[in-house]
């Protein structure tokens, strides 16, 4: 179907920003690890979280929906796949990273497979970090993607991984290793990106009642300086258990980048509920990309208000931290003066598609004059209207919808923000902008 802007009316005004995808995923799978009945408040239900509670339930969990809460009736660690077929995971990578290890903690084997992007997505350095764990891991295919076979047996003790791929390798090994048979200890190669989205599955564990160990150390003598590329960083998890516990999600930084986005290309002011000052999430840095931009932010314990003329100037970002943010950032400096330098982003290109390559190759066909690199882009302000493909990815679609404050855009294969952020188009109404889905 194609994306595309049916009105723009006042823009502006106060929306609740959507609960945290990072957070609900890991929800549900530490809620099904404790021990006990969790209720879990402002859970978000995408596609993506969906194929967590499905892979969850086939591993013995049971799950109820209520009105209020998600309530989830938790196995102890103890599972069993009652799954006769591959389970399917639809295009959720980060239910396919994080299940990969749990999966070992069945009685029985595992099969994770999902959609034909999810099958693209490599997995090779995960499972290769599993082996000294006494995992056994298989990919059916032989190409060290999905679907892949995970074996029972969970032995624990120490591995390393690089954390230049993706985060979620490492929060995969971190939210089971407690339930191994001798606890885990991992080191972590340079170079560490994505590092808060480690920092938010430490903090959701202590939440349900694990507690782990983080320290560093520089792989050479004589090293006078913290840089990355000389630190490696070490999590010690001894063997314990997950405890059931009432938790309520925060809202999503990355989803509330395209409502803050919307005010800051449109100008107007607007106040986003549910975002919480102390959050944990490395897409918190918006905010900061917003400012430097020309915004004018101002930080609640609970909100986010802002307020813009419009008129947005080019930065340099380094966006090592938060790739999420990649597209959102790319048409905020398409829509900007200047030329803007996004660098750090080399791990977008093993997310939904190549992000890096799908981003310039849409920008390029709206008229935009950017440099393709390997981690990033140097885009130069100016885009003009035309018709752009969303490649499947629920954040070029929402992103790219943005160019319709000031230029005519259609974007076909639009309807995938359901994968991340379902009242995708309702939330950009309350704001004044109103978009529809048509046919194609």
């Amino acid at each position: 179907m194609k994306l595309k802007v049916k009105n723009i009316s006042k823009i502006g005004g106060v929306v609740k920003a959507p609960p945290s995808k990072s957070y609900s995923h890991r929800a549900v799978i530490l809620a099904s690890l404790a021990k006990g009945t969790s209720k879990l408040y402002d859970m978000l239900y995408s596609e993506d979280t969906l194929a967590s509670i499905r892979v969850c339930k086939a591993l013995g969990a049971k799950i109820n929906k209520t009105d209020d809460y998600l309530e989830v009736v938790g196995t102890g660690g103890k599972l069993h796949n009652s799954s006769t077929e591959p389970i399917d995971l639809a295009n959720s990578g980060t239910t396919l990273r994080l299940m990969t290890s749990i999966s070992a903690l069945s009685d029985n084997e595992v099969i994770l497979t999902g959609d034909e992007s999810l099958q693209t997505r490599p997995m090779g350095l995960l499972m290769d970090a599993l082996m000294p764990l006494g995992i056994e891991t298989e990919s059916l295919n032989d190409n060290d993607k999905a679907p892949i076979l995970i074996k029972p047996g969970y032995v624990g003790g120490e591995t390393n991984i690089y954390g230049n791929v993706s985060s979620q390798y490492i929060s995969s090994i971190i939210i089971s290793s407690p339930l191994s048979d001798k606890g885990v200890t991992l080191y972590v190669l340079p170079e560490f990106k994505s590092k808060p989205y480690v920092n938010m599955t430490l903090d959701i564990m202590r939440k349900f009642g694990v507690k782990s160990l983080r320290g560093y150390y520089l792989k050479h003598d004589g090293c006078d300086k913290e840089h990355q590329s000389c630190r490696i960083d070490e999590f010690k998890v001894k063997k314990q258990d997950y405890v059931a516990c009432n938790y309520t999600v925060e809202g999503d930084y990355s989803s509330a980048s395209y409502l803050l986005a919307l005010i800051a290309i449109n100008g107007g002011k607007a106040k986003i509920r549910n975002l919480f000052r102390d959050s944990k999430q490395g897409d918190k840095y918006i905010l900061d990309i917003l400012q430097k931009m020309g915004a004018t932010i101002i930080r609640g314990e609970d909100y986010v208000e802002i307020a813009s003329n419009g008129d947005l100037k080019a930065i340099d970002v380094d966006l090592s931290n938060a790739p999420d943010l990649l597209i959102t950032v790319a048409v905020l400096a398409a829509m900007a003066e200047g030329t803007t330098n996004i660098t750090g982003v080399a791990h977008a290109r093993v997310k939904e598609t190549d992000r890096i390559d799908t981003t310039c190759r849409e920008l390029e066909k709206l008229g935009c004059k950017l440099v393709e690199h390997e981690d990033g882009m140097s885009i130069t302000g100016g885009v003009s209207s035309g018709v752009v493909d969303s490649h499947g990815d629920h954040r070029l679609a929402m992103a790219f919808s943005l160019i319709g404050l000031k230029h005519d855009i259609e974007i076909t294969n639009g309807e995938v923000f359901d994968v991340s952020f379902p009242n995708f188009i309702e939330s950009m109404a309350e704001l004044g902008f109103e978009l529809e889905l048509e046919n194609e």
